[in-house]
C-alpha cells in the first residue's frame, strides 16, 4: 500500500505549530464494532500538535521527530515502528513528507 490513494485530512488550524502541512489518509480496515481501525496516514513538512489515541503504527516512507509530553522524543523514518497512547500530547515535527501504516484502538 505504498502508492494507496488518500482522500484529505483537513487539520484544525489550531493544530498547525509552523509551516502549512496537509493531511490525509484511507481507512482500509474496520472491526465490525469500529473500535480497531487499520489505514494508512500522510502528513506534509511542518509542524503540528496532536492528542493521540491508543496506537501503533510503522514508518513506510518519510521522517518525524515526535515529542511526547513527559517522554524522550521519537525520531521516525522508514521501517521504524513506534506505539502512542492514548491522551498522549505529542508536536509532530515533520521533516520530510510521512507515510505510515497504523492501527488504533478507540
Amino acid at each position: 500500500m505504498p502508492d494507496a490513494d488518500l482522500e484529505p485530512e483537513p487539520l484544525d488550524p489550531g493544530q498547525i505549530v509552523a509551516g502549512s502541512p496537509e493531511v490525509s489518509g484511507k481507512v482500509v480496515w474496520e472491526s465490525a464494532d469500529g473500535r480497531r481501525i487499520r489505514g494508512i496516514w500522510q502528513i506534509t513538512p511542518g509542524v503540528v500538535t496532536d492528542t493521540e489515541a491508543d496506537e501503533m503504527f510503522v514508518v513506510i516512507s518519510g521522517s518525524a521527530t515526535i515529542e511526547v509530553e513527559g517522554r524522550p522524543a521519537l525520531t521516525v523514518g522508514p521501517g521504524d515502528l513506534a506505539v502512542l497512547r492514548e491522551g498522549d500530547r505529542t508536536t509532530w515535527t515533520v521533516h520530510e513528507t510521512l507515510r505510515k501504516a497504523y492501527e488504533i484502538t478507540l
